[in-house]
């Protein structure tokens, strides 16, 4: 306390200065409207960039919670756009809304990443305890992704598409033309669409969609564009190389799709004993 008495009495006159000067500056501001407005524009400018910076700083902490709830909105939607609108099976979702639907879609993570072996794997965090189950199809917000393998728990592995041994049925959008998508192990950018009829007519830029002929993914779902092709004239096939939508080096939110009639299907092209 007597430092703080010592420190006024020290600095009186600065002090009185200062209270002198505020003073003044408050009548004058009091007096004269253009003074006053003045300051009323400052006032406002300085505390909205205080706000607009603090806004800032509240909306980066908040980042996680919005890129969470945009996860689950694609979700929904993706539910919606990859489903008839005549399917006669509807579902119940945990916030009670229903949908006609064929496919259901399942957000998840992916917490391990390979992409520059020969056969590349994925890990999700989703597994047996979430309705996960081998041969689902993976895709993002791009496009395709691979193929449910083995499943835990709570978590499962994804043959990626980046995988010598990943086949996915593949079309050329603007055609129906189809063929099966592959990787040759060289560039995790390009894969290849394989046996596409001589007939086919496309160019490059062209896009490269899922082709719905088989139980993992519905048709639609973008993989990418043609970047250059070459035809094989003894067997009258083409060779596509394919620039992938998706950056398979930096992934991160996932869904996992299961067809609801997958089981009645294969039951039915199985064949008779």
């Amino acid at each position: 306390m007597q430092h703080i008495i010592n420190f006024l009495i020290r600095n009186k006159n600065f002090i009185l200065f200062l209270m002198l000067l505020s003073i003044s500056l408050l009548f004058t501001v009091q007096s004269h409207s253009y003074h006053k407005s003045k300051f009323i524009n400052s006032a406002n400018w300085l505390s909205g960039g205080i706000y607009e910076k603090a806004n800032g700083i509240s909306s980066y902490f908040n980042l996680k919670s919005e890129n969470e709830r945009l996860v689950e909105e694609n979700r929904r939607l993706k539910n919606i756009l990859y489903n008839k609108e005549d399917s006669l099976q509807t579902i119940q979702f945990v916030d009670s809304t229903s949908y006609a639907t064929d496919y259901l879609f399942r957000s998840g993570k992916i917490t391990k990443n390979s992409y520059s072996s020969r056969n590349n794997i994925l890990l999700i965090n989703k597994g047996s305890n979430d309705s996960i189950a081998t041969d689902m199809g993976v895709i993002n917000a791009k496009g395709v992704i691979g193929i449910v393998d083995r499943v835990g728990g709570s978590h499962a592995t994804v043959i990626s598409i980046l995988n010598s041994i990943s086949k996915i049925n593949a079309q050329l959008k603007n055609t129906n033309h189809f063929g099966t998508l592959t990787w040759d192990g060289k560039n995790p950018n390009i894969v290849q669409l394989e046996d596409i009829e001589k007939l086919a007519q496309f160019t490059e830029n062209d896009t490269i969609i899922t082709g719905g002929n088989s139980t993992l993914f519905p048709k639609g779902i973008p993989i990418g564009t043609v970047k250059d092709f070459q035809l094989n004239t003894r067997e009258n096939l083409y060779k596509i190389n394919v620039q992938l939508f998706n950056d398979m080096t930096d992934l991160e939110h996932v869904y996992i799709i299961e067809n609801l009639h997958r089981e009645e299907i294969d039951n039915l092209l199985a064949p008779e004993n």
